[in-house]
């Protein structure tokens, strides 16, 4: 796959289709995949990389890289294609200046389960679909591709791309996704044990933004997080409710917008389960307003942003709790 998706980027920018194109490269570690902009064939052959390692969701790059002159070629996995027409629907990049490949994606390791799967000390990992071989300062593993996918591959809901204008491989389905699983198990505990659980887990919060720094959702120009006026930027938790707020916010303001990628839990260094809390906004938006899935259809409207004299009233709302 990693050689045709080379191929085809190469004869884009010879042919004059595309100026650059958007992408993946190994960072400091084998498995330390990070997205990277290519601009000739030399490029291309020399760093390009598609692995069980590439995560990024590439399409918030574009809000910025679609301003730029020229055309970029972005490769999107099906998952990433959802955040990519939910960017286009709030009008924030620039569609014409973007080739968009959809590449099929068979789920991405999580590094972490990697790291707690073998010897410390990873020099090299190679690959052949369904298994890694991790060589290590001691010695060699053999690990199952599918005993360290990430969480959201385990629950993914599509393998289906909603926008592309060129498809490498076969297209997949819209997935009998699992993954409202983990909220239906919080909504049964009682209101203090979803409090403390939620207590445990955001405590651990740095507020270091990467979360918010790599959503899709998140692309304001300037964040209330970072307002020197607003009291609250880039400061330290004071209090247990200081330490909350953040994630409460954040998660209110991404509600009807947040496609689910994972990206928020994926890059949070404290593990701390972040989607939990966008999936249970996502969950009560389908039982109170109807199925919708943000980033499926530019055309439909958000729940949130259309009125409807069938929409929830307050009450039911206030009643089903958090």
């Amino acid at each position: 796959m990693q050689d045709q998706m080379i191929a085809r980027a190469v004869d884009l920018l010879q042919n004059g289709s595309v100026n650059r194109v958007l992408g993946w490269k190994t960072g400091d570690f084998v498995y330390d995949i990070t997205p990277a902009v290519f601009h000739t064939e030399e490029e291309l052959k020399a760093g390009f990389v598609y692995n069980e390692f590439c995560s990024y969701n590439l399409s918030k790059y574009l809000i910025k890289e679609s301003r730029k002159e020229g055309k970029i070629l972005v490769f999107l996995k099906p998952c990433d294609t959802y955040s990519f027409n939910q960017l286009m629907k709030e009008h924030r990049m620039i569609r014409e200046n973007v080739y968009v490949m959809g590449i099929p994606c068979d789920g991405k390791a999580d590094v972490e389960k990697l790291k707690l799967s073998c010897d410390s000390g990873i020099i090299d990992i190679t690959s052949n679909g369904e298994t890694l071989t991790v060589s290590t300062l001691n010695g060699s593993n053999t690990i199952k591709t599918q005993d360290i996918l990430a969480e959201r591959c385990l629950s993914c809901k599509s393998k289906k791309h909603v926008v592309f204008d060129e498809l490498i491989g076969e297209e997949g389905e819209v997935l009998n996704s699992n993954r409202f699983d983990e909220v239906r198990n919080l909504e049964a505990m009682s209101a203090d044990e979803r409090f403390h659980f939620w207590q445990n887990e955001l405590l651990r919060c740095i507020r270091c933004n990467a979360c918010r720094n790599v959503c899709p959702a998140c692309s304001c120009e300037k964040c209330v997080f970072d307002n020197d006026a607003s009291g609250v930027a880039n400061k330290a938790a004071a209090d247990s409710f200081e330490e909350n707020m953040f994630h409460i916010i954040r998660a209110f303001h991404v509600a009807g917008r947040c496609t689910d990628c994972g990206e928020c839990s994926r890059v949070c260094p404290q593990h701390v389960p972040l989607h939990l809390i966008n999936r249970k906004i996502i969950k009560d938006i389908n039982e109170l307003y109807g199925t919708y899935q943000a980033g499926e259809d530019i055309e439909v409207p958000s729940p949130l942003a259309d009125y409807s004299t069938e929409d929830a009233e307050p009450c039911i709302v206030h009643e089903r709790g958090i």
